[in-house]
């Protein structure tokens, strides 16, 4: 046979490596370039009114999990309960809440609704800070270290497992 011949063979088999590769990868786990960087800088008005900014200098000085939501969305109601949960368990965490694209009166309901467990809340109505962090839609979650640096992210509502055995473990806490 021909070196010619083999060309197409080679080309398929290499295509196949590939396929077979990315049939492995986990969707849910979309790199993310801000790892290992600090949070970009932002400053959001509360959502609760009478509360303070949200900015990416309150997210230093302790461990925090930043979880971006919104009143719009059904994934957020599967995996609040576990929000709930989480602050429960660690009762000096800083949850801070992300409300994204969302209506301020909606999302405050939405809180009195299904409970409110985050320590703050930034009010991104136009979405600026969500882009920035690379947002691909909500829900999604960080950890940020006390140094203010993405450490984890996580595309998606959150499950039992994610939380014991990818962010729990970044939290410091037993």
């Amino acid at each position: 046979m021909k070196a010619k011949a083999w060309i197409p063979l080679l080309l398929f088999g290499l295509l196949a490596v590939f396929l077979a590769r990315g049939l492995q990868l986990n969707p849910r786990e979309i790199p993310s370039p801000l790892i290992g960087k600090p949070v970009p800088a932002f400053e959001l008005p509360a959502l609760h009114e009478g509360q303070p900014a949200l900015t990416a200098a309150a997210l230093r000085g302790r461990v925090t999990v930043l979880n971006v939501w919104a009143s719009w969305c059904g994934p957020c109601i599967e995996e609040h309960p576990l929000l709930v949960d989480l602050a429960r368990r660690h009762p000096g965490l800083n949850l801070v809440g992300l409300n994204y694209k969302d209506d301020p009166a909606q999302a405050r309901a939405w809180l009195v609704k299904w409970k409110d467990p985050f320590t703050a809340i930034g009010a991104d109505t136009k979405g600026r800070a969500g882009l920035d962090l690379g947002v691909y839609g909500v829900p999604e979650t960080f950890v940020v270290d006390a140094q203010g640096v993405i450490r984890f992210k996580h595309v998606g509502p959150l499950t039992a497992e994610v939380l014991r055995q990818k962010i729990e473990p970044l939290l410091g806490t037993p």
